[in-house]
């Protein structure tokens, strides 16, 4: 996956850059994507207090005209505290130092969270224990009811 983000890296590079793929056949245009710079949190000196390096990332799901509807779909009800009531996800980045850095972090970020509403969950095929597994269940509790009933009190004849 050493290029498969390429195309940010080359948005955060100083080319313009009008879309980001998050997959061969889905993209979303930059148009969508409303990012502001604000100033970061924690500790930090005199930069953090000078400098506004940390990106909010928005993304409207339920406005996107980009979005496939069972992505939408399933993205608003993915229950990601990151969305919020209206359906905006909000992605905050402030790791690094760098603007460019986190920019490009909160676009990997939409990118990940988008293709991961793209996947589809491999269908589970429900399984029955086998014959062997059964007798060994069947054995173990008939060995065990027998040795509760050697605990017990035998009558007095």
């Amino acid at each position: 996956m050493k290029g498969a983000f390429s195309h940010i890296r080359r948005a955060c590079a100083g080319e313009i850059v009008d879309e980001i793929e998050v997959s061969k056949t889905l993209s979303i245009p930059m148009s969508e994507i409303d990012m502001k710079a604000v100033r970061s949190q924690g500790a930090g000196g005199q930069n953090v207090n000078k400098v506004a390096s940390a990106i909010h990332l928005r993304f409207d799901i339920r406005n996107s005209a980009s979005l496939p509807d069972d992505v939408r779909a399933k993205l608003l009800k993915s229950g990601d505290q990151r969305i919020s009531a209206d359906g905006v996800l909000v992605i905050k980045a402030q790791e690094s130092r760098s603007q460019d850095r986190n920019r490009q972090a909160a676009l990997q970020r939409l990118a990940e969270t988008i293709r991961a509403a793209t996947r589809t969950k491999k269908r589970r095929i429900p399984t029955r224990p086998g014959k062997k597994a059964k007798k060994k269940r069947l054995d173990a509790k008939s060995r065990r009811g027998n040795l509760k009933k050697s605990r017990q009190r035998m009558p007095d004849d």
